[in-house]
């Protein structure tokens, strides 16, 4: 039998130390404070009894669907006004890669942008067990979703108390990515990403997806219905620009999609976000002989090509022309730190957001917010009292949020973390950051979970200075165990999030104290462990998943109030398992 220390009080435990020589005392005196507590509890108790009967019962909880909009909200002109500062481009469709059957193979080969030179894209991606469909092959129509349906699960028991509530006009949304979710790779004239060709190196490689493709109307109807305010989705640039360059033609059926996604978003009463480039870079930019390096993050996925620049810039002019009247919120790049690889891609990146920026607020006249997302998994000092473990773990979060964020937010060069262990950087000079800098409109950042980070042996400056050393480029120690010798938390699958509330508050002061731009949490989740192996009733009540959601909002409250912050609003990641 286990018993809680908050509930057996004055209570003493003895504690020994690995070798069983050192013997700790820890005594609690007296309950701990609550300040929400309006009166503390009677001094003595009065036993007596009194007729049984059965009291408790269940209260039905409904979630609450959206109510349909009632006006329309533009942010910018519509597409067919601003042909004139487009380039111009002809619109067709294409077919679908179907390696396998014969009267696929298109016999149209002088036509290099023909359903010939098309199939040849995906020939030359060479993707392995390729699976085109599955389930579905057109898209499906909602089902109304009845009330019966929306019977929340009974209210957590060990719930946060705040007294605090979120500002008018916070955001509040939920989020998935094309590539992850939409399915449909090689259909409807879409050509090959990097995340085909990446995920294909592993046996769990997933070209169908969650269908999402076929099923958004089904899962934005279920969204609202559940009271969900924005839905954070993201273009496919293969499926708008399947030969991806300027000058190429436009396909037809991924521009008719993605209206039609929004539109079915705007009229269920939600409003949508888009992101322009997730992790689904062209893999038209890995197809040069130059071999590049791949000096950080996950994956080199191309964009240090010498033709990536343009070619973004438009990419994105094009689908903020055809969409931005109806989306208030666009991201340009999604965590680019995971895969820009080496200086020159994260170059290409700082300066594409920045000219894409200056395009959609003076050019094309947009009245939305533009912004980017990071990565970064909050580094907290092993020991706070120690100056060089909050040395390193300045250093480790210099790394991961500077490279972008001084140039875009402060018009600064990239910090010395960077410099120091990448290759072949190019700082930005007076002229560059006065384009580049406040080229933003919040700080987005993907905050999953704290890691402890202490100082390398040998120190920083000398794994620095070693491009061989085992710990470079981070050069700290990276570890999810506080110096009490306990995991910082509950954690999830792996180390991608832990239940650790009481870094995150620290987190976001952090952010805006240093960047000077309002905060978005652009993700956060956690990915409950061996969630898949539990039965259906434990994975619907998710409590770990909730516990996480609740005490991470209870900190932004904090941060909001107590604190000063700026948070603009959260995006939960994700509304549906990734390549489920």
């Amino acid at each position: 039998m286990i018993f809680s220390v908050a509930i057996l009080l004055p209570l003493a435990l003895s504690l020994f130390d690995q070798a069983g020589s050192q013997e700790i005392r820890i005594t609690t005196t007296g309950t701990s404070e609550r300040p929400y507590c309006t009166a503390p509890p009677t001094s003595s108790i009065d036993f007596h009894y009194a007729p049984f009967k059965f009291s408790v019962s269940d209260t039905l909880r409904y979630a609450t669907s959206l109510p349909q909009p009632t006006a329309t909200t533009t942010y910018a002109p519509p597409y067919a006004s601003l042909s004139s500062i487009l380039e111009s481009r002809s619109t067709t469709t294409w077919g679908s890669f179907l390696p396998n059957v014969k009267s696929a193979i298109a016999n149209d080969t002088a036509d290099k942008y023909g359903q010939a030179a098309w199939t040849s894209l995906w020939l030359a991606a060479n993707i392995v067990n390729y699976t085109t469909t599955g389930l579905y092959s057109t898209t499906v129509s909602p089902t109304p979703v009845p009330t019966s349906e929306l019977v929340l699960p009974p209210a957590d028991y060990l719930r946060y108390e705040d007294c605090y509530n979120f500002p008018e006009g916070f955001i509040w949304g939920v989020a998935g990515s094309a590539c992850q979710s939409e399915g449909a790779v090689g259909l409807e004239g879409r050509s090959p990403s990097i995340q085909e060709v990446i995920f294909s190196q592993y046996p769990t490689n997933n070209y169908v997806s969650n269908e999402h493709y076929y099923l958004y109307k089904q899962d934005i109807e279920r969204l609202a219905a559940i009271g969900t305010e924005y839905y954070s989705f993201t273009i496919s640039w293969n499926r708008i620009l399947p030969f991806v360059l300027p000058g190429t033609p436009i396909n037809k059926q991924g521009v008719d999609h993605y209206n039609d996604v929004l539109d079915t978003v705007i009229a269920s009463g939600m409003k949508p976000m888009i992101t322009l480039l997730h992790f689904d870079n062209p893999f038209e930019f890995m197809r040069d002989s130059v071999t590049q390096t791949h000096d950080f993050g996950y994956h080199r996925a191309g964009w240090d090509n010498v033709t990536w620049p343009d070619a973004f810039l438009s990419y994105g002019k094009l689908v903020m022309s055809l969409y931005g009247d109806r989306v208030p919120i666009w991201i340009t790049i999604n965590e680019p730190m995971l895969y820009a690889a080496n200086a020159k891609g994260l170059e290409h990146v700082v300066r594409g957001h920045a000219a894409l920026y200056h395009w959609y607020k003076n050019v094309m006249n947009g009245t939305g917010m533009v912004g980017f997302k990071l990565n970064n998994n909050f580094g907290v000092p092993l020991d706070p009292n120690n100056s060089t473990h909050r040395d390193a773990a300045d250093w480790f979060n210099d790394f991961w949020l500077a490279p972008v964020g001084n140039p875009i937010c402060l018009g600064e060069d990239y910090p010395t973390a960077f410099k120091q262990t990448i290759k072949n950087v190019t700082s930005f000079n007076a002229e560059d950051l006065a384009i580049i800098g406040n080229t933003t409109d919040f700080f987005g950042v993907d905050p999953y979970t704290p890691t402890v980070i202490s100082p390398p042996p040998g120190g920083i400056a000398a794994c620095a200075a070693n491009s061989s050393h085992p710990l470079h480029p981070l050069c700290v120690e990276q570890t999810w165990v506080g110096s009490d010798g306990w995991e910082i938390g509950y954690g999830s699958e792996g180390t991608a999030a832990y239940i650790a509330p009481k870094y995150f508050r620290e987190y976001f002061s952090y952010l805006w104290n240093k960047f000077k731009k309002p905060v978005f949490i652009t993700e956060f989740g956690f990915p409950v462990f061996a969630e898949g192996q539990k039965t259906l009733s434990h994975q619907r009540f998710d409590l770990p998943r909730s516990q996480y959601y609740t005490s991470f909002m209870s900190e932004v409250l904090k941060s909001i109030w107590e604190d000063g912050v700026d948070i603009l609003g959260v995006i939960a990641w994700t509304f549906v398992d990734d390549w489920e």
